[in-house]
């Protein structure tokens, strides 16, 4: 097959497989998996291979969940000629006037509303929603159940936790985390780590 219509998928832990399966869903053809820690394994009937194996123009997708390792990886593969592409599970929905950044996913049952726009190499996980016009910066993940209401602005490397609740046009700053369940009813500054229903910053011990 030529290396402009291969795809391989970044990372065969957990969410690489789960990117898998929204691939194998969308009749996509996939070569196999690109993994440093598990190269020359099988994993789901597929050969993992190391990051020197990716050619010129090769597509792949990441399926990591840390947006650094995201950054890192897709500096490295689009220094050597990778192609990053976007990623839609048939089973989820995206709404029309959308813009979904290269190398970004959606898994199955996900919603992302109008008007929306993302950054490269975001996330949108299972069952998770994004309202209209939010904006999500780049390397954003939005993990499973999580409700972003609209017009939020989630800037780069934003991580919303499984089932968080964030409230309608806030701002999420850089690198900050969102704990699983925790409800978001104010402004998030960079880098911080809000947990708890209202969110609250977790203090440091």
């Amino acid at each position: 097959m030529d290396s402009r219509g291969r795809l391989v998928i970044v990372g065969a832990g957990g969410l690489g497989r789960e990117t898998l399966d929204a691939a194998l869903a969308a009749g996509l053809e996939v070569a196999g998996f690109v993994d440093e820690h598990r190269a020359g394994q099988q994993v789901r009937g597929l050969s993992v291979l190391a990051l020197d194996s990716v050619r010129v123009g090769e597509r792949y997708v990441i399926g990591i969940a840390d947006p650094t390792v995201r950054g890192r990886l897709a500096g490295e593969l689009d220094a050597r000629g990778g192609r990053a592409v976007g990623l839609r599970h048939p089973g989820a929905i995206v709404a029309p006037e959308t813009t979904m950044g290269a190398g970004s996913i959606v898994l199955g049952g996900a919603y992302v509303s109008s008007n929306v726009r993302t950054g490269a190499h975001c996330q949108v996980h299972y069952n998770a929603t994004v309202g209209h016009d939010t904006v999500l910066g780049e390397r954003v993940s939005i993990f499973p159940g999580a409700n972003v209401a609209g017009a939020v602005v989630c800037e780069d490397s934003v991580t919303v936790g499984s089932g968080a609740v964030v409230l309608q046009g806030l701002r999420l700053g850089a690198r900050c985390f969102v704990g699983a369940g925790a409800v978001v009813t104010r402004d998030v500054p960079a880098g911080q780590v809000v947990v708890g229903v209202p969110a609250r910053r977790l203090a440091r011990g």
